[in-house]
């Protein structure tokens, strides 16, 4: 059910279509507040980067809130011109009517579009501006697949991607045929998961990358919620793109045992006997800039934010693919793993975002049963 509202969020107002079950395609623009986070993280990630005076992208706009938010926000350095697209009919006059209900003036510095996506980022060449872009956000219904290439094509140079994909199920295993076909890896549906189906996401946008010599390394990724969020940073370069190809593995999983470990090749056998599962092909580097996410929990200003910054913060000192979750480990091996706090500095071990079971660590299962016995 959809019903028109006056909302507030962060100090913005919204008269705005207020969403009251879970979106569809073909409902008018609406404001959806499962997504504040998302907001909140994108606001606080462009303030603790260096980038000053983007032009920043938002073709799939929705109700605004996002560009709304990033002009009240980000530091007046940020922003030089701010690109709004959305194609549902009613979008031009709803953006107008709210940047003056929070009265902010419209200027040449703010472009209003209803085109459809790709074309609105491929067609903004005009004679004071290139067309390319300096900061895109990509925060579709679904998967981002259909937006991806024309997003890479546009970004500049030590630009911003932000990627958002709401499509879970086909990353984490639910149908593995659509994630082959969507995504050109193999998933499965295990308690790392969400894990994989993040670096599998990150994968498939850095293939679209390298076509272009755009090499597109992860700021910052995560699983929140219902959905999956990437910040990439571009650098040109075709050796900077081979870097990025030499980190894409398959990830290996003993479900006998518990063991996983990355490699080249899709079909190999556990040192316990037993033939490896295997997801990917997947992004095997960083997921965090470590500086970057330090800086943000540091200076975060979203209360509601903070223990999931902490966690991210923690979880980046360990780059490491994968993880193991106590309680798996408690059924499997039939024995009590006794409490998170002490299992961590027992296994030299971090918590991750993943699992609030779950924990990072460089030591083998094999010695992980070993020191929790």
């Amino acid at each position: 059910m959809i019903k028109e509202s006056i909302i507030t969020e962060q100090g913005i107002i919204l008269n705005i279509d207020v969403l009251h079950k879970d979106p569809t395609k073909k409902m008018p623009v609406f404001y959806n507040p499962v997504m504040k986070s998302n907001r909140n993280i994108s606001v606080l990630l462009l303030n603790s980067v260096s980038n000053k005076n983007m032009n920043c992208a938002f073709p799939l706009a929705g109700s605004g809130i996002r560009p709304l938010r990033f002009l009240k926000e980000l530091k007046k350095s940020k922003i030089d011109t701010i690109f709004v697209n959305d194609k549902k009919a009613d979008f031009v006059t709803m953006f107008n009517n709210n940047l003056t209900l929070n009265k902010i003036t419209k200027t040449n510095s703010i472009k209003i579009c209803t085109d459809d996506a790709n074309n609105f980022l491929l067609n903004q060449h005009t004679d004071d501006f290139c067309g390319y872009f300096d900061y895109i956000d990509i925060d579709p219904f679904g998967t981002p697949n259909p937006f991806i290439s024309a997003a890479v094509s546009q970004i500049k140079r030590h630009g911003i991607l932000a990627i958002t994909a709401t499509d879970t199920a086909a990353l984490t295993g639910t149908y593995p045929r659509v994630t082959k076909r969507k995504y050109w890896a193999t998933s499965s549906k295990n308690y790392m998961m969400h894990e994989t189906g993040l670096r599998v996401l990150i994968r498939k946008v850095q293939l679209q990358g390298i076509q272009f010599d755009k090499a597109l390394a992860p700021l910052l990724s995560y699983h929140k919620d219902h959905y999956f969020r990437v910040y990439f940073k571009h650098e040109n370069g075709k050796e900077k793109c081979d870097k990025i190809i030499k980190q894409h593995h398959y990830l290996l999983y003993c479900s006998t045992c518990l063991n996983h470990t990355i490699s080249r090749f899709n079909r190999e056998i556990c040192s316990c006997g037993t033939q490896f599962s295997f997801m990917g092909p997947l992004w095997t580097g960083k997921l965090f800039d470590s500086k970057l996410i330090t800086s943000m929990a540091k200076n975060n200003p979203f209360p509601e934010e903070q223990k999931f910054l902490d966690i991210l913060k923690e979880e980046s000192t360990k780059d490491v693919v994968g993880f193991y979750d106590l309680h798996i480990i408690e059924k499997k091996y039939k024995f009590p793993v006794g409490k998170m706090e002490p299992a961590l500095k027992t296994l030299d071990a971090v918590r991750t975002h993943f699992s609030l079971t779950g924990i990072k660590t460089d030591i083998n299962i094999k010695e992980i049963i070993k020191l929790l016995q």
